[in-house]
């Protein structure tokens, strides 16, 4: 159920993630134009509507970022990390090829590649591989290290609520501040990369770019795909270490 759980909530989160990229980027479509703005509140809803769907089943962790950096700290037993990883790698994957069916029309009338690639993974503004990683794990050591917040904020109203208003209050709303801390990075770290911050979100996703018949899609630019691969993995470890090296609590 746990990897199931992960799968589903992955493609949720690439769904409605490179659903509103896609409306945003490609040709005639309804929002087309809405902007950055738009991109980064569609990104962080999806999140939220994610780990409302399977937190309760596996954490919705989501992301193979915060699988190793739980993983790390004794949160997840290490046996279960490969099958995490896979279940969130797939769901990316199919989820994005909801999106390139449900856009279906849209391709053809869209010319630039790299706006059809942007739709699956994220391609940087400014080609610089060292600043581009470093911004993938200063982004996403902010990710892991407010989830921890986050979660830790939560562990008190449950522990006092048992099963009262407080306790509602705790399980119902980590989800839309986990949502909104997607938001707040995507606001303020977003422009340089395009906030991969998660390797499913963009490697499963640049798969499907690559053996779906878009187009004119032009590569996929695998000599990329490693920086927001790499880079969250390292961010969120570090996040999670640091997180209990100052004693907070988990």
């Amino acid at each position: 159920m746990i990897y199931l759980a992960e799968f589903v909530g992955t493609a949720i989160l690439t769904l409605l993630g490179c659903g509103v990229v896609a409306g945003v980027t490609l040709a005639h479509s309804k929002a087309a134009g809405g902007g950055w703005i738009v991109i980064t509140f569609g990104w962080g809803l999806a999140v939220a509507m994610a780990v409302y769907t399977v937190g309760q089943y596996s954490g919705a962790h989501i992301n193979p970022a915060v699988t190793l950096a739980m993983a790390s700290i004794g949160e997840l037993p290490w046996t279960q990390v490969p099958g995490y990883i896979v279940a969130q790698i797939a769901g990316g994957l199919f989820g994005s090829v909801i999106v390139f069916l449900a856009y279906y029309p849209h391709w053809r009338d869209t010319p630039d590649a790299a706006t059809k690639l942007g739709v699956f993974s994220t391609i940087p503004a400014v080609r610089s591989i060292p600043a581009n990683f470093l911004t993938e794990v200063v982004g996403t050591f902010m990710l892991i290290f407010g989830i921890l917040g986050i979660n830790a904020n939560m562990n008190p109203l449950t522990e006092v609520g048992n099963g009262t208003l407080a306790d509602l209050f705790a399980t119902g709303f980590a989800p839309l501040l986990v949502g909104f801390l997607v938001l707040s990075i995507g606001l303020s770290l977003g422009g340089p990369t395009g906030y991969a911050i998660n390797p499913a979100r963009d490697l499963g996703p640049r798969i499907a770019h690559a053996l779906l018949p878009i187009p004119g899609k032009g590569g996929s630019d695998w000599s990329y795909a490693w920086v927001p691969v790499v880079a969250p993995i390292i961010g969120g470890v570090l996040a999670a270490q640091t997180f209990v090296l100052l004693g907070f609590t988990v």
